[in-house]
């Protein structure tokens, strides 16, 4: 149970961090929530990215079938990076708004 908790609180951590980043470093503020389900299936897939172009039918498919097969904790701390990515596109609008030009 203390692994679930620090689990999602890491996810949430890391992707908030790496969303932050790239939205200031890249200006695009929602740019890491759309990029966040490709992330998700290069985590859950286990299958190299040049399987994707190489036989492109059978890594799809496997890679939905094994996405199908995660469990309720995993969907969970999943979903905490997500919310990471959505809580950091908030926090620089917030800062755009407050006045910060860097970001």
């Amino acid at each position: 149970m203390i692994q679930l908790v620090v689990s999602i609180l890491l996810y949430f951590v890391i992707f908030f961090g790496i969303a932050f980043i790239l939205n200031m470093l890249l200006r695009r503020t929602w740019l890491m929530a759309f990029l966040y389900p490709i992330v998700v299936l290069m985590i859950v897939d286990n299958i190299s990215t040049w399987e994707y172009f190489k036989a492109p039918v059978e890594a799809f498919s496997e890679a939905f079938s094994r996405l199908m097969q995660i469990t309720p904790v995993d969907i969970g701390i999943l979903a905490a990076g997500f919310a990471g990515t959505i809580v950091s596109g908030f926090v620089i609008k917030l800062l755009r708004k407050s006045g910060y030009q860097m970001f």
